[in-house]
């Protein structure tokens, strides 16, 4: 066993080991849905920024985007301004939110809608979509534990890497039952830590290596320009709508995730998620510098069947064997972290608001937890099974795809903070809307891309999330509209 191997595999399963002893973190009771799910709602500011970092920062930030940069160029970079969108955004919105649930008690967004609204389809949908949606991003994660294992040397086969990643998975569904949210919370210390120094090191040596950034972005030009779908490290044109429509379509389904409202809840105070969300933006540079990785497998001449690989032999390459294990294992530990609070987050949605409603839940609070705990490992099993099914050509769509599905209750959630304007039904009727919407375009695509060329006189390219969502909005006003007119009841908010 080569050195790298040895330190990755000590940091892998010590940090199991750490899930499991976040059982013991404050001698809880973890029979408690809020003790289990939500850690008790009693984070602070420090435990809430590496638990929303190491939920929002995954391998989506490690494989998914860089890879992205070395196979298409500059749109991979829209994950920039799309969380800068999302902070001020969740500052203005995520405290209320917060708020809201700690008055009323709730744990999950579909809770907040049914006690808005009355609506019990309304709930249901919001439940069934947060679980949908996360299991394409669960599985985003997985695939980049799979690829460090076949690239590390750990298992160089793919056969002896499935293997390896279903051990991973076990771990992970072990100390996530067991702990619940206390175990990512505690994780992601280690996570963070280990992304900063692979990133740092990384930014110093491999552009030194390489000749300089100048040379760098001449070397992934021409390499960009070379491809059988040419790219460029310059945004065309033709690009512009996709690259401001993805950069929207996924800010605004950023914080809505079910992980997301999770790791939000699960905060002290209002004023806690407003730190957060002023101090989170020091993540995107951090996600700046990974993307930039992309262009530095270009100029190296990495090459690949399989850009999702990329980074991994980028690494291999230019670090020394003991420090490839601590970048693989960051890699590694970065995937699991927000996998466990996604199957977690999703879990509250099937047990809290799919086998019963919001009221039934306040009445067997100890019923609910031991179901919800059942329910995340499911969730897990099915990011699992689409991780090992399912071969996109990026990774990135795995996420791109959830997006387009969870932006589909925006409507009902976001814009029910602040309005009970839309009718309930009109609500439900464009849920179904934007849903059929988002699922036609991705299948027009064969599943292959999330940009959707708009014919309307002229092609116009965009994310189908942001298409699909336009389509909500219009069906929910004109339903409400035709609801005033014939005097139907507008089941008016509950909740200030």
């Amino acid at each position: 066993m080569t050195s790298g191997s040895a330190i990755f595999l000590t940091l892998v399963f010590g940090v199991a080991v750490l899930g499991f002893l976040a059982a013991r973190w404050g001698r809880r009771d973890l029979r408690s849905l809020d003790e289990w799910a939500l850690g008790g709602r009693r984070f602070g500011t420090i435990v809430t920024w590496f638990l929303l970092g190491g939920d929002l920062y995954t391998a989506y930030t490690f494989i998914a985007v860089p890879a992205f940069a070395f196979g298409s160029g500059a749109i991979a970079f829209f994950a920039v301004p799309y969380t800068t969108i999302a902070y001020p955004l969740a500052f203005l919105v995520m405290a209320r939110f917060w708020t809201v649930a700690k008055a009323r008690g709730y744990v999950t967004t579909a809770d907040f809608v049914h006690d808005r609204f009355g609506s019990r389809p309304l709930e249901l949908a919001v439940a069934l979509t947060g679980v949908v949606a996360t299991m394409p991003y669960i599985a985003l994660q997985l695939i980049g534990v799979q690829v460090v294992l076949e690239r590390s040397g750990i298992a160089p086969t793919h056969g002896s890497a499935v293997m390896m990643l279903i051990v991973a998975f076990a771990l992970l569904a072990a100390y996530t039952f067991t702990s619940g949210l206390r175990a990512p919370a505690m994780i992601a210390f280690v996570k963070d830590t280990l992304i900063y120094i692979t990133v740092i090191a990384a930014i110093i040596i491999i552009p030194k290596s390489l000749g300089g950034w100048a040379h760098i972005f001449s070397a992934a030009q021409t390499a960009l320009a070379a491809k059988a779908k040419p790219g460029s490290t310059i945004l065309t044109p033709q690009l512009y709508f996709s690259y401001s429509s993805l950069a929207l379509g996924s800010a605004l389904a950023l914080f809505i995730y079910p992980h997301s409202i999770t790791s939000v809840l699960s905060a002290r105070s209002a004023n806690v998620i407003r730190r957060n969300c002023a101090l989170l933006p020091l993540y995107s540079i951090l996600l700046t510098l990974i993307a930039l990785l992309g262009y530095c497998a270009l100029a190296a001449h990495i090459r690949v069947s399989d850009p999702n690989f990329a980074i991994p032999d980028l690494f291999m390459r230019f670090f020394p064997n003991w420090f490839a294990g601590v970048a693989f294992a960051a890699i590694v530990i970065g995937a699991l972290v927000p996998a466990a609070i996604m199957a977690i987050g999703a879990a509250n949605l099937f047990a809290s608001n799919i086998l019963q409603t919001f009221q039934t839940r306040l009445a067997r609070p100890a019923v609910e937890t031991r179901t919800a705990r059942i329910i995340a490992l499911l969730v897990l099993a099915g990011g699992l099974a689409i991780a090992l099914t399912i071969k996109p050509l990026y990774a990135i769509e795995f996420q791109l795809l959830g997006g387009s599905w969870i932006v589909q209750i925006f409507p009902a959630v976001i814009l029910g903070l602040y309005t009970a304007w839309f009718h309930r039904h009109a609500l439900l009727a464009g849920w179904a809307a934007g849903l059929a919407t988002a699922i036609w375009m991705a299948q027009t695509t064969r599943f292959a891309t999330t940009i959707f060329p708009l014919h309307a006189g002229i092609t116009v390219p965009g994310y189908i999330a942001f298409y699909a969502l336009l389509v909500n909005l219009a069906v929910a006003a004109i339903a409400t509209l035709l609801l005033r007119l014939s005097k139907n009841e507008l089941g008016a908010a509950r909740v200030g």
